[in-house]
């Protein structure tokens, strides 16, 4: 049902877009940002664990083991901890913007890596994302007093880490489930991120953000709630849709701490959210099959795992974690 599937995608937007405001309350319980990440990753992979558990996604070839580890390490501890980072150092608005320069990145390393066509709308896209960058950085962010050099470094390092799951996805979201991916990927970020905590002292109000706010909501309940949307629109249409996170996460930082841009920030934002629709409207005329990145890896694999929600049982060796891979929609 399509407006099932809109309600899906702009749940998981707003899901994501909690992330920046969590953050903040966790920094203000004392706790540092790379914890965060560390406890994000942590219960993620545990909620991610006992799906698992639950429908049969535990397995994965051996082979796979590397690229899992490697992911691990920059897709989730490098991409969790610069954008915990971000938070703190320019705010949660402007991390949330500076994310969404990696539609940028993506157009870059697609024709890197696939040799892909870098076409007229996809160096529109790359212009458009950097001057945005450009006049956010230049508008002193959402913060009051402005923001530093350490705040956009690590907010472009987040929208760089965060694209790297596009090349990623191009080799192995097609043959297992997200759930399967993310059961390996976010125990080897958590491990990489623990030697770099400090581990403060917390309350029940922390350890409550920590499981329910980013274990549950922005990890688990985000990526389901994506996917599921995946099921029911075209990846162009759950890309349309899902990048109105950064205008909720901009919105939401606005209403809780004041975190206004100056009009030349706004104007940046708008350059970064057009460069990512520049890139999404191009891939949808040129019907390319490798544009789309997460979205269309993750859909495909998606329709798969509800296709084989009845099979009863694979061999070790067949099984490629796709099996009964989402809960069933009511």
């Amino acid at each position: 049902m399509p407006l099932a599937g809109y309600g899906f995608v702009l749940l998981a937007a707003g899901l994501w877009a909690l992330i920046g405001p969590l953050a903040r309350y966790c920094l203000a319980e004392g706790v540092t940002p790379l914890e965060i990440a560390f406890w994000r990753a942590t219960f993620g992979a545990l909620f991610f664990g006992l799906h698992a558990a639950r429908h049969g996604l535990w397995r994965a070839p051996a082979r796979d083991a590397a690229a899992f580890a490697v992911f691990g390490l920059v897709g989730v501890a490098l991409f969790f901890g610069s954008y915990q980072l971000a938070v703190r150092e320019g705010g949660a608005a402007l991390a949330s913007i500076l994310l969404y320069t990696a539609p940028a990145w993506v157009a870059l390393l697609s024709r890197l890596c696939f040799a892909e066509p870098l076409t007229r709308a996809k160096l529109a896209a790359l212009g458009l994302a950097m001057a945005g960058a450009f006049l956010i950085c230049r508008s002193g962010g959402g913060l009051q007093g402005g923001t530093s050099a350490a705040g956009i470094g690590f907010g472009l390092l987040a929208g760089f880490t965060y694209s790297l799951h596009y090349v990623f996805s191009r080799h192995f979201l097609h043959r297992h489930s997200p759930v399967t991916l993310y059961l390996f990927c976010l125990p080897v970020g958590a491990l990489a991120l623990l030697p770099f905590v400090d581990f403060a002292p917390k309350g029940p109000l922390a350890w409550a953000l920590l499981v329910l706010g980013m274990g549950l909501v922005t990890t688990y309940g985000a990526y389901m709630a994506y996917c599921e949307g995946m099921r029911r629109l075209s990846p162009t249409r759950v890309a349309v849709v899902a990048n109105f996170e950064p205008v909720l996460a901009a919105l939401l930082a606005y209403w809780l701490w004041d975190e206004l841009f100056p009009p030349s920030g706004w104007l940046g934002a708008g350059l970064v959210i057009a460069a990512v629709f520049c890139v999404v409207l191009d891939g949808a005329r040129g019907r390319d099959r490798h544009d789309g990145g997460v979205s269309r890896a993750v859909g495909a694999a998606c329709a798969r795992d509800a296709a084989q929600t009845e099979t009863a049982t694979e061999t070790a060796d067949d099984d490629t974690g796709l099996t009964r891979g989402h809960m069933p929609v009511e």
